[in-house]
């Protein structure tokens, strides 16, 4: 009985690297409670070569400076220091996925920047396992930066939208 139980854990857990790889996840965490002191957690994640953080960084400088695209990159890149997840008015995703900035393809965005926002606007969606999850406001103000492009994937924390 336990190696039919386990069979169905390798079972499940192919399953669950099946779905990461095909919707270009790069980490998932299940807990599966089979009795009160029996449960499976199950972590499975990969990594992508630097595919993660060149869209954070080449991100952030589109909405900034629409005149001198190509100079706003290398100061972004020479300045470290300031990172968008630190700042107070950032607002971070709460899970792994792929961030879009409007309900549907060629629809126009859930904001802009400098845009006014009230607490529990829709900023913007993050995709996760084929459910639309709607990322709101946490508190009124202006859309200062919006940090992701329309369809890039995003991780946990990842910040995506700064609002002050």
């Amino acid at each position: 009985m336990t190696n039919k139980s386990h069979e169905a854990d390798v079972a499940f857990i192919k399953a669950l690297a099946e779905l990461l790889r095909e919707n270009d996840l790069t980490e998932l965490q299940v807990k599966r409670d089979y009795a009160e002191d029996d449960s499976l957690n199950v972590r499975v994640s990969r990594q992508f070569p630097a595919a993660p953080v060149a869209p954070m960084q080449m991100a952030a400088p589109a909405p900034m400076a629409a005149a001198a695209p190509a100079a706003a990159a290398p100061a972004a890149a020479a300045t470290p220091a300031e990172d968008p997840a630190s700042h107070p008015g950032a607002v971070t995703s709460p899970m792994v996925g792929t961030a879009y900035l409007s309900p549907e393809p060629g629809a126009s965005g859930f904001i802009s920047v400098g845009q006014q926002v009230s607490e529990g606007d829709t900023l913007l969606i993050v995709e996760a396992m084929k459910t639309m999850n709607h990322i709101p406001a946490p508190k009124s103000g202006t859309v200062k930066r919006i940090l992701v492009e329309d369809g890039a994937a995003v991780e946990f924390g990842s910040p995506l939208v700064i609002v002050e």
